[in-house]
């Protein structure tokens, strides 16, 4: 038997709401879970997959999701009777998906983060530390250091893209009892570096552009989450290229390796490190600590 396995979430009654006229909103919980978040995913994938006509757009979140679609080609009731179908008719135990385990370089406690965070001390809860020494200290780790290996340890799900176009959300793959949480500046900064790693709540979050923010500041990648233009190839597609239920592995790198990508992004060679997988929520469920190492096996195995 696992050590430790996720503690499974009996989730309520979806709630249906409508948005204007074409809109219609979700809520599978009131809180995030990896319940919620897979029910999420698992629905919207099937949606987008079946041929339902007038789908404009489908938009999952943390426990909830978003649909956009055209009055004039499928009623919202009709709409809404198609998506409690699904929702009864999905299992998470039963049910897996396609997508990718990507390594995500982070230079942790970089320059530019660093420099930013300082000014806005008077907006942080400890205004004698960094934003890492305090999260160590809060999460009961003896150095940031040792903080800065959990952060990167195991995989980090992206559980949705919003709040800015592009930004990652990502909720790390661990129990409850070994998540890392820490909360938003007392009062938000009115400026944070693009590419900046933060943390709030229980999420990273990657900051595509340069803007204000609240997360906590642990570090800056040099890759980009965001291309407009799709100048590099891993962006052919879309421009923004993590998607909902890719798994990231955050790797801890040293500044040439940061400045050497940097290059590469530049003269447009830079392309993303990743493997395709399946993801079976109740493999992880089961033993999340084996299924995470299988999954970091893929990637640099």
């Amino acid at each position: 038997m696992p050590e430790k396995q996720i503690q499974r979430t009996e989730l309520p009654s979806a709630r249906y709401e409508y948005g204007g006229d074409d809109y219609v909103f979700v809520e599978l919980d009131q809180e995030m879970s990896f319940d919620a978040n897979f029910k999420a995913m698992a629905i919207t994938q099937q949606i987008q997959e079946s041929d339902l006509p007038g789908l404009v757009e489908v938009c999952p979140a943390n426990a909830s999701y978003l649909i956009h679609f055209s009055p004039e080609e499928i009623e919202p009731d009709t709409l809404i009777a198609e998506l409690k179908e699904l929702d009864r008719e999905i299992h998470i135990s039963e049910y897996e998906w396609d997508t990718r385990i990507i390594d995500f370089p982070i230079l942790y406690d970089d320059p530019w983060t660093h420099e930013t965070l300082m000014r806005f001390r008077e907006n942080h809860q400890d205004p004698d530390a960094t934003d890492l020494e305090y999260s160590a200290r809060i999460n009961g780790f003896e150095s940031a250091e040792a903080f800065i290996d959990a952060h990167a340890g195991a995989p980090h799900m992206v559980t949705m893209i919003g709040f800015v176009p592009g930004l990652p959300w990502t909720f790390q793959m661990v129990p409850r009892d070994e998540q890392i949480e820490v909360p938003k500046y007392v009062q938000p900064r009115t400026d944070t570096p693009s590419r900046a790693v933060g943390y709030g709540g229980a999420f990273t979050a990657i900051y595509p552009v340069q803007g204000a923010g609240g997360y906590q500041l642990f570090g800056r990648t040099p890759v980009e989450v965001l291309d407009v233009e799709q100048n590099l190839s891993d962006f052919a597609d879309s421009m923004v290229f993590p998607q909902p239920g890719d798994i990231m592995k955050f790797r801890k790198i040293d500044r040439g390796e940061y400045d050497d990508i940097r290059a590469e992004i530049e003269d447009g060679t830079f392309q993303y490190r990743y493997e395709e997988i399946t993801f079976s929520p109740e493999a992880f469920f089961e033993d999340p600590e084996a299924y995470n190492a299988e999954l970091i096996e893929v990637l640099y195995g």
